[in-house]
């Protein structure tokens, strides 16, 4: 009798301590907290990964028992578990190192992509503002005023222009300005300083429920680093006067519960042009960042930016061919302009009960543009020209909350985000004007307040069933827009409202750790101008876009991994930019499908590969055949490059990025030529100094960065004449630099 209670009690106990559940935190070597890191019991094969908050439960662990944690670019840890850390939980902190693509697990994350372009920040790390946005794959870039103006962005066959149709934001803060002067979407990210970028979260398509206005080809999330290792100071100079000097300074060496920075950038570059760019750019950023209660965080972010150049402008082919100006030359060089933005940025996240997250940021913004344009040069007035200036003063107030819980209902694992948030911009003195040499105003074309609110709220699920994960989702935005024109002789507020429900459904399978499938669905939308909505009374105030994507990411190989996707998207209306008003105006519906290609490569622990493709065709739905070309629309593109990193002293690499050939007016009788650059750079690491050279168009290519189909007159032409005009992209350009970290 005595044997029989000895056994029943040994298997009480088994049995309860095979029942017991794991509990810990992984944070990285600043105490924050480590996203989707891998938890494996190798003992039992059971497994998990880590929230947002850096917690994890494992199952089913008992003493003894050998865990695993793993996640790319940090060393891989394993602990033997013990009696306390059952009983109080465990804290893992975890060490940065070279990543290795064979370690990359394909786990039930439906944006996993970014996972990658993560990787490629870490080998290809940016060092100036035009390649932040070229990290995404897919997407291209041109530049039309030297780094003065926002970059014309190109995603699966659109011209965005400045912003249209993506959604940008940096740690929570929008950076598309609606109903701006020169262009809807407008966003401008000259403000970050390269080295200041963490982390990019990006999607393309409108699936993403936490993603609102101008989310329709995607958008891009870019994350500030919350701290540094080290001061760093840097110098570089090259070519056609080019001058940046960086500084990165650690305020806080020595607390462990605070952290806190300070980045200030300087940029001086006349450019090729035959009239000197005369552009300069400061920038000044700083990250304050607390910890309290273990897991909670407090971090205030400051930073001010402000620019100005002089531009040759978008010059005609014509003039070029018969020998009046070389390809750098001008036909009015008194275009250029100014800018500047101040930001303020508060972001909090706390963990309640049930291990639930709440994260929350608030975020005011001053901001002033002023730019003077001249694309038809005599068009339209042939004494004084056609010169314009766009300029606004705004004021951007807003705020963003989620609460994100989990909870396991048997055998199905759900996560459930519910946000809210507020956007309110006030812009003083929108202005379109005809102005004369930047000095003399002509006359008022357009000139108002322009008053514009944002309340959203949305609610998504993602449902863990076995291999499958299912996320629902729905979106409402709610919106009014308030004008007032300044050149009416009576005061009059127009004023509309309009509320837009938008659902998303997007499924996964994760067939095994190197195989995932994927087919996402939603409706986004980007909102009209308010000037073309309370003055010109526009049908469609929130245009949707309709999409679906169905791809997999594959690794075949350790070493290897493809990603394709093909996809659909149906606009409503689309946004078309008028050259010689200098506006942005509705056009009718479109259509666009194509497939995504890319692969990553690690052929050593040093040496990566990397490639993306992009075939897309555009057109649109309201014009005959043969006349329903949508201007710009890149059918195919093609980036990529190899890095190297810590080989011996040495690091760098070679970049290269292909735009075909594209019709630039409705029946493709003009073209836009395509072009293939490459750039090139190394780097040389002695102690604490790096020297390094950089190479951009290193074959030097004779190629125009951005192209329009415009009519213009110059001053000695009777007739107006429609071709391409372009803004020629940079020759040969060596830099160098030297950085000294202490």
């Amino acid at each position: 009798m005595k044997n029989i209670f000895i056994l029943v009690f040994v298997f009480i106990c088994g049995y309860n301590s095979l029942a017991q559940e794991l509990k810990g935190v992984v944070l990285n070597s600043f105490n924050e907290p480590l996203e989707n890191v891998y938890i494996i019991n190798k003992t039992v094969n059971t497994h998990t990964h880590t929230n947002e908050n850096g917690s994890f439960t494992l199952e089913k662990t008992t003493i003894n028992n050998a865990i695993q944690i793993s996640i790319l670019g940090f060393e891989t840890k394993t602990i033997l578990v013990t009696e306390s850390h059952l009983k109080n939980g465990i804290s893992i902190i975890l060490e940065t190192k070279v990543f290795q693509l064979e370690e990359l697990v394909l786990r039930k994350e439906i944006n996993a992509l970014q996972t990658l372009t993560n990787i490629d920040l870490q080998v290809n790390p940016v060092n100036n503002s035009q390649e932040i946005l070229r990290k995404v794959p897919g997407l291209f870039i041109g530049q039309h005023a030297g780094g003065g103006k926002a970059e014309q962005i190109f995603l699966r066959g659109f011209d965005i222009d400045h912003g249209t149709d993506i959604t940008l934001s940096v740690d929570g803060m929008p950076i598309n300005m609606v109903s701006h002067a020169h262009g809807q979407g407008y966003s401008d990210l000259h403000f970050m300083i390269p080295e200041t970028i963490q982390k990019i979260d990006f999607g393309k398509g409108p699936y993403y429920a936490n993603q609102g206005d101008f989310n329709t080809a995607g958008y891009v999330n870019f994350a500030t680093k919350t701290a540094i290792n080290k001061n760093v100071v840097s110098v570089g100079y090259g070519d056609f006067n080019s001058l940046r000097t960086l500084g990165m300074f650690n305020l806080l060496e020595n607390s462990k519960k605070e952290d806190a920075y300070v980045a200030v950038e300087y940029i001086e570059f006349d450019g090729p042009f035959q009239s000197p760019q005369n552009f300069n750019r400061f920038n000044i950023f700083g990250k304050y960042n607390t910890f309290f209660n273990g897991k909670d965080k407090l971090t205030l972010t400051a930073s001010h930016f402000t620019s100005s150049w002089d531009a040759s402008g978008q010059i005609p082919e014509r003039e070029v061919a018969n020998g009046n100006i070389s390809r750098f030359g001008a036909i009015d060089d008194t275009e250029g302009g100014f800018t500047s933005r101040s930001n303020i940025n508060v972001q909090l996240q706390k963990t309640l009960e049930n291990d639930a997250i709440f994260i929350a940021n608030a975020f005011y913004s001053k901001y002033n543009f002023e730019l003077y344009s001249n694309f038809t040069f005599f068009l339209e007035d042939p004494i004084n020209g056609d010169q314009i200036k766009q300029f606004e003063d705004r004021n951007i107030y807003g705020m963003n909350a989620k609460i994100i819980t989990q909870k396991q209902f048997g055998t199905v694992d759900a996560k459930f985000t519910k946000g809210i948030g507020l956007r309110y911009d006030l812009v003083t003195d929108n202005e379109l004007s005809h102005t004369k040499n930047r000095r003399e105003l002509l006359n008022n074309i357009q000139l108002g307040d322009v008053q514009q609110s944002n309340l959203y709220a949305f609610y998504n699920t993602e449902l863990s069933i076995g291999k499958f994960k299912i996320s629902p989702a729905i979106r409402l935005d709610y919106f009014k827009f308030l004008y007032n024109d300044n050149l009416s002789t009576s005061y009059e507020t127009l004023s509309k409202t309009k509320a837009i429900i938008n659902p998303k459904l997007n499924f996964l399978y994760a067939q095994n750790d190197n195989l995932q499938w994927f087919l996402k669905s939603g409706i986004g939308f980007h909102s009209n101008d308010a000037r073309v909505i309370l003055q010109e009374n526009a049908d469609k105030i929130l245009p949707r876009a309709y999409g679906a994507d169905f791809g997999n990411i594959w690794k075949p190989t350790k070493n290897l991994v493809l990603n394709t996707a093909a996809w659909y998207l149906l606009s409503e209306e689309e946004f078309v930019y008028v050259g010689d008003a200098g506006i942005v105006e509705p056009s009718g519906k479109s259509e666009r499908f194509g497939i995504d290609l890319g692969i990553r490569y690690q052929f050593t622990d040093h040496i990566y590969f990397d490639t993306d493709a992009t075939i897309t065709k555009a057109r649109s739905l309201e014009n005959i055949s043969g006349e329903d070309y949508i201007p710009l629309a890149p059918n195919f593109t093609m980036a990529g490059g190899l890095a190297f990193n810590d080989l011996g002293n040495f690091s760098g690499g070679f970049r290269y990025r292909y735009l075909a050939d594209r019709a630039a007016n409705e029946d493709n009788s003009i073209i836009a030529k395509g072009y293939f650059v490459s750039d090139f750079n190394i780097n040389y690491k002695m102690n604490d100094i790096t020297f390094g050279i950089a190479i951009e168009n290193i074959f030097d290519v004779a190629w125009n960065e951005t192209q329009f189909a415009t009519e213009s007159r110059l001053q000695n032409e009777i007739a107006p004449v429609e071709e391409i005009h372009f803004t020629p992209g940079t020759p040969f350009f060596a830099k160098a630099t030297i950085s000294y970290s202490f």
